[in-house]
């Protein structure tokens, strides 16, 4: 799946405003489209937690891709936003370990979807319904197989489950 994919993927399952759009009954928020996401990409893995904090303070911290990102990201060293028109957005990213990946992708309140050559990264954020002022998180995210839908799934689930605790410590 390329980030067009996705930017219409996203598009094709929400309102002007980001709200939830059923398709057949089933209502899609961010969350749930994540997961629909995940299920079509070989190798990926999804880590979900519903963190004690209001969505705005939580999506403050995940969609600042150029300061909260890095800071919970373990493999992220800095992000810098090149273009944005819209949703649409063009990034550089320099990992801890001096890799650099340039990504285009969609980035909305409580959903982002970046794709470089060899990476990608997927977050998502909704009210959680069922404990008022909590924010259901998904990420995803790993290596590329470049030319398919297919991501390395080794180490991925490990490294998301070290980003989600450090999103929730940061959150605080």
């Amino acid at each position: 799946m390329n980030d067009s994919d996705a930017s219409n993927e996203s598009d094709a399952n929400r309102e002007g405003d980001g709200s939830e759009k059923g398709t057949g009954g089933l209502l899609l928020d961010d969350v749930r489209r994540m997961h629909v996401m995940v299920a079509g990409v070989r190798g990926a893995r999804l880590v979900e937690r519903v963190l004690p904090a209001p969505l705005p303070r939580v999506w403050q911290v995940m969609g600042d891709l150029e300061e909260g990102f890095g800071e919970f990201q373990p493999d992220m060293r800095s992000v810098r936003i090149l273009r944005r028109d819209g949703e649409r957005v063009e990034a550089l990213a320099r990992s801890r370990y001096g890799l650099r990946a340039h990504f285009h992708g969609v980035l909305r309140p409580g959903w982002c979807w970046l794709q470089s050559r060899f990476l990608v990264i997927g977050m998502a954020a909704v009210e959680a319904e069922e404990e008022g002022g909590h924010t259901r998180v998904a990420l995803t995210g790993g290596v590329r197989v470049p030319g398919r839908a297919a991501l390395v799934p080794f180490g991925a689930r490990r490294e998301l489950e070290q980003a989600m605790t450090r999103l929730a410590a940061r959150i605080g």
